[in-house]
């Protein structure tokens, strides 16, 4: 199964999306890493043309309900709408319920369980 991860928008922290890649890859997934200030075409172009299963997103800044709503209409826009799109970062109660709606098939916010989120992410690829 692959993974695509990316973060999109300006934020420039990417530990925590490492430390995730790396126990993806260890539970068996490919991982592909865009790194940081990927657009949402470019994200979705790639998650295309990678035959990625699942597409995981960090997101610290704050932005991830404009962010994940532009990456959703990029999604659907270039006819993948079969790939599931994960998000983690500070997200907020109130904002998993809006991504939720919104198309994003698993919210992660800061504080979330590793083990549980590669189980998670592994079961979405395989679903696809």
């Amino acid at each position: 199964m692959r993974v695509l991860l990316a973060k999109p928008g300006l934020d420039g922290h990417d530990r925590g999306i490492k430390v995730i890649g790396m126990a993806l890859r260890d539970a068996g997934a490919e991982v592909i890493y865009l790194g940081l200030r990927r657009t949402p075409n470019e994200i979705i172009r790639v998650a295309r043309d990678e035959g990625a299963d699942v597409i995981g997103l960090s997101v610290l800044s704050g932005a991830h309900l404009a962010l994940c709503d532009q990456i959703v209409a990029e999604r659907l826009a270039l006819g993948c709408e079969e790939i599931p799109i994960v998000v983690g970062g500070t997200i907020n109660e109130a904002d998993v319920v809006s991504l939720l709606s919104a198309g994003i098939a698993k919210v992660f916010p800061v504080g979330s369980n590793i083990h549980e989120l590669v189980d998670a992410v592994i079961e979405l690829g395989v679903a696809t």
